[in-house]
């Protein structure tokens, strides 16, 4: 595990608590993108730079990496989901700044069509299942899909729609006219044969404080027996729990609070966050990639070989949660550019 400096951990809850309050005043104000739209392959790589990505190891990726060769090239969509208590959407929007901070394509993260830039847990799954295909199909890269609190059920749920687990069809769903097409198929980019949206997979998903009270809602209702069983349709999965979380149901002693465990294939693992992180405000990051300490021993950070349920040191920020997911991002970056970039020597994607 890193040696954190305790110099990265003054965000505390108190100041955390005033982030969030000031990014409900500013409303988190972006410049719009112009050109989120823009299909990845039109920005596509030369040749040298996509011998430097094949070159890359996706389990160490350090800053430089990032920005001197990943982001030069083609990035795979990330799905941000918040909870679903006004304004907890603000935490996620800073964890997108947090992202943008490190070196990931914003317009790769905020929705194409509204531009924002996290779902709601309010929409349905099945809509955001048809997205993940509208999206493989258009940048040849599965998503990724990072959800909190109420976002992180619906990250599971999104991977059990994939599954065909709520139904045997998925209708493609277009992002940027926010509407349904009238196809429950995709012509797979990488093998250029048409496919069913069911059976289509994600390259890396995540659940932060995910249960509780939001599972007596009806949009959110699960048998407790499959509730934490991950299916095939997601290469790597990390489940996140805080120690003691009151919202989530988390804490010692809870027989319902369960570890994730794999239905199958996928890779999945369980990690403890500190008893002293805040439920809501664990995503409030924005700032981390301007703190060079911090930015440091993020790029680092290399997460524990143990695939069942890490713990992690007492500290009062969530700095370890950001670093834990961005490892991941990375990680699963570089595999899913690398992929492409073999699909299109080997002349199964259109340049």
């Amino acid at each position: 595990m890193t040696n954190w400096p305790m110099t990265l951990y003054r965000l505390t809850y108190r100041r955390a608590l005033a982030v969030v309050f000031a990014l409900t005043v500013a409303g988190c104000a972006t410049a719009p993108l112009t050109s989120l739209d823009t299909p990845q392959r039109a920005r596509e790589p030369d040749r040298a730079l996509e011998d430097r990505i094949l070159a890359l190891d996706p389990a160490s990726v350090s800053d430089e990496d990032v920005r001197g060769v990943l982001a030069k090239g083609p990035a795979p969509r990330i799905m941000l989901l918040h909870g679903g208590v006004f304004p907890v959407h603000l935490v996620m929007n800073s964890f997108g700044e947090f992202l943008v901070g490190m070196g990931y394509p914003e317009a790769m993260i905020r929705d194409p069509g509204q531009g924002d830039w996290s779902y709601s847990p309010y929409t349905s799954t099945a809509r955001l299942a048809g997205i993940v295909a509208w999206h493989y199909e258009r940048d040849g890269m599965r998503p990724m899909i990072i959800g909190h609190s109420q976002g992180g059920l619906y990250a599971v749920r999104i991977l059990k729609e994939l599954a065909g687990q709520y139904s045997d069809r998925i209708t493609v769903w277009n992002p940027l006219t926010d509407s349904a097409e009238t196809r429950t198929t995709i012509v797979d980019p990488l093998t250029r044969r048409e496919r069913p949206v069911v059976g289509l997979s994600a390259a890396y998903a995540s659940a932060l404080g995910a249960g509780g009270w939001a599972l007596v809602l009806p949009n959110q209702w699960e048998s407790l027996a499959t509730l934490r069983r991950i299916p095939d349709t997601v290469d790597e999965f990390t489940g996140y729990f805080i120690g003691v979380d009151f919202f989530a149901l988390s804490f010692p002693g809870n027989p319902l609070d369960t570890p994730y465990e794999k239905n199958g294939a996928a890779n999945v693992r369980n990690v403890v966050l500190p008893a002293t992180y805040n439920h809501v405000t664990v995503p409030v990051t924005h700032d981390l990639p301007h703190n060079a300490q911090a930015r440091k021993a993020i790029n680092a950070y290399v997460p524990s070989s143990d695939a069942k349920r890490d713990s992690t040191p007492e500290v009062e920020s969530g700095v370890l949660w950001a670093a834990d997911v961005w490892y991941s991002i990375k990680k699963h970056w570089v595999l899913e550019a690398q992929h492409l970039i073999r699909a299109q020597r080997a002349g199964a994607l259109p340049r």
